[in-house]
């Protein structure tokens, strides 16, 4: 904490990803960020980015840009965070934490990277296995966004034990507003919807091997679409949604608004991702009352709860089976639908930024 006690905790933060990242960690940023600004604690709030974010956020909050390339940027990053701020959230990387001279608090989305078998970005992978380690031993806590995570991350580095806080992360506001009128030109409803980055982990060959065993009828009436950006090692996926011509559209990255209408508009929102730190897309879907059938793994029984459908994500059949299932009953849709939305309101950035803010406070402490 400030050592005068008439002046506020300075709080720095990695925030490129909310100008850098359009979705996953940069949604977490930028709602946390948004979540932030809306409390009325006696915090000041020193940004660290390349670029800016537009979004318009009260005086506690200065942004200070640095414009070099990683690794440097975290080194540079560090030096002036360690003069000007008391605690730092390390959002976006492991490797500021090592250069740090004042209490870290680094947020561990996953543990994906230490899974050879979900073929992780080969980049990110080397570096988060050289960094992770040696930041569990420096910060003074840890934010996991999963209670899977956190498991994951105290069997890999028991040193962890006692410094883990829990941030189930929350709905963005954006994505409960009503659709501007120009997204009418999106699929009409009745799709089964997809999202997430083309990447192996996300398991799309599998779900487009599910799909096309469906009767003819029903993939005619609801055809696959799927919204992410290109991630890594993109060929069997791309190949697989494909194959299946016009009974699948490729929307790539859409804006917040469309996105929320693309959650309204499904028939069913399909996530059969091999392995999540938290499952955002989930709870998203889940807000805006789809019926969600996902993956019986990780983090995402935590999420869904007893609100959604499960399946385990390597079993073509089981996919396949839980698509018809909901496909046919229109009933079954609508009550689930109504029980994810329900569930869904347990969750919000609200309550995420008020964790991790607890978190930096006591990391604060002498």
């Amino acid at each position: 904490m400030p050592d005068d006690a008439s002046r506020p905790l300075t709080i720095g933060i990695d925030a490129r990803a909310a100008t850098e990242v359009p979705a996953g960690r940069g949604r977490v940023v930028r709602e946390l960020l948004r979540a932030l600004a809306l409390r009325t604690d006696r915090v000041a709030y020193r940004c660290y980015a390349r670029t800016r974010w537009d979004e318009p956020l009260d005086e506690r909050f200065r942004w200070a840009l640095i414009r070099d390339r990683d690794p440097l940027w975290h080194a540079r990053v560090a030096a002036v965070a360690s003069r000007e701020c008391d605690v730092f959230l390390s959002s976006n990387s492991y490797l500021t934490v090592l250069f740090l001279r004042i209490p870290a608090v680094p947020i561990v989305y996953d543990l994906v990277t230490f899974e050879r078998g979900m073929s992780p970005n080969r980049r990110s992978a080397v570096i988060e296995r050289l960094t992770l380690g040696g930041a569990v031993r420096r910060a003074r806590g840890l934010v996991c966004i999963s209670e899977a995570t956190a498991a994951a991350l105290l069997a890999r580095f028991p040193g962890a034990s006692g410094k883990v806080t829990i941030a189930p992360l929350g709905v963005a506001p954006a994505l409960t507003e009503p659709a501007a009128a120009e997204l009418a030109e999106l699929p009409p409803p009745g799709f089964v919807l997809a999202v997430g980055t083309l990447e192996p982990r996300k398991n799309l060959p599998r779900l487009v091997a599910a799909y096309a065993t469906l009767p003819v009828e029903l993939q005619r009436a609801h055809p696959l679409v799927v919204v992410g950006a290109l991630g890594w090692d993109t060929g069997p996926t791309l190949d697989a949604l494909c194959s299946l011509g016009d009974r699948c559209a490729l929307l790539g990255h859409v804006s917040d608004a469309a996105l929320a209408e693309l959650y309204r508009r499904c028939a069913v929102f399909c996530y059969p991702s091999l392995g999540e730190g938290f499952g955002l897309p989930v709870l998203e879907a889940m807000a805006a009352g789809a019926a969600v059938l996902t993956a019986d793994n990780s983090s995402l029984p935590e999420v869904g709860g007893d609100a959604v459908e499960y399946a385990d994500a390597r079993d073509v059949a089981a996919l396949a089976a839980g698509l018809e299932r909901l496909l046919v009953s229109p009933e079954r849709r609508a009550e689930l639908g109504a029980r994810a939305r329900e569930r869904a309101g347990e969750f919000s950035w609200e309550r995420t930024a008020g964790l991790i803010l607890g978190a930096l406070e006591r990391a604060a402490r002498p």
